[in-house]
């Protein structure tokens, strides 16, 4: 039953391209942070990452029994799945404590310069380097950061960072053996940082749970900020080199600008529409070995 559900999902992220399943995974990379800061005053910093967590490792426990994984898995799998579990408990509440505090687009950009340095291990040849080079400059064309003098909000932003490159090294582990084996992972992995969250974040959560529609609403955040753009993410890492898949989280702010224009009417100026076209042509030109 299992290998049939494994291969089954092996089956669809293969007849998909892995860019696409991406593209999925940086949409929802914005959404569900939208609708989290909603939340803030109502349930809280720490109960919202609670919901998140709480909601996702739920949601994968139908896939799989979490503790199955972690019993089947041998001694370096279960490091790497305890690992994986504590980054993304310290990496949601990190980065929910900084948007307390910063402009999203800061906490973003800082979060992808985790990334170049993920990005920068894999390059091995000059067209690789280049489209790296064209990648960094969309995105700080983009950023526009102003720094913030809010020396906590930018430590907890910094700590995101790294732990966000963390997540895409030990999340490209994961999916080494295939989507199924990555997904059935990162679900044990999800139940881990909620044991690991339950005692930070579950007191401010209870704060919800008088009212059904701020219950729905942190499930809606988790659906949205860990289940669809984790297993997307397991999709596309199942099929592209570490390097490359740091590279394309270079379209984030792209995309950002994108669903801010459509949704919000924020219209992207020309500093932006170059931002993008530069993250475009570095994505573009990019190889993977």
């Amino acid at each position: 039953m299992e290998v049939s559900r494994r291969t089954g999902l092996d089956g669809v992220a293969g007849r998909v391209p892995p860019h696409a399943w991406f593209g999925v995974s940086a949409v929802f990379h914005y959404l569900g942070p939208s609708f989290a800061v909603l939340l803030f005053p109502s349930v809280g910093v720490l109960g919202v990452a609670w919901f998140r967590i709480a909601t996702a490792a739920l949601a994968f426990a139908a896939f799989r029994a979490p503790w199955r994984t972690i019993r089947d898995a041998d001694r370096r799998t279960r490091l790497l799945l305890a690992s994986l579990g504590l980054c993304l408990a310290a990496m949601n509440t990190s980065f929910y404590l900084a948007l307390e505090r910063l402009p999203m687009s800061l906490v973003a950009a800082m979060e992808f310069v985790g990334t170049i340095g993920v990005a920068l291990a894999g390059v091995r040849t000059a067209r690789n380097a280049l489209a790296l080079a064209l990648a960094v400059a969309g995105v700080v064309a983009l950023a526009d950061v102003e720094w913030a003098s809010d020396a906590a909000g930018l430590c907890w932003a910094a700590l995101n960072a790294a732990l966000f490159a963390g997540y895409i090294v030990l999340g490209h582990r994961l999916a080494a053996d295939g989507a199924g084996h990555g997904v059935a992972r990162l679900g044990a992995a999800m139940a881990i940082a909620l044991v690991a969250l339950m005692p930070v974040g579950f007191a401010e959560a209870l704060r919800a749970f008088g009212s059904p529609l701020l219950v729905a609403a942190g499930i809606g955040v988790g659906l949205c900020s860990s289940v669809i753009p984790y297993v997307c993410d397991q999709f596309a890492m199942a099929r592209l080199p570490r390097a490359s898949f740091a590279l394309l989280l270079a379209l984030l702010p792209a995309a950002a600008t994108a669903i801010a224009a459509i949704v919000l009417a924020q219209i992207p100026t020309l500093r932006d529409l170059a931002g993008i076209a530069l993250v475009m042509a570095g994505v573009a030109l990019h190889r993977p070995r």
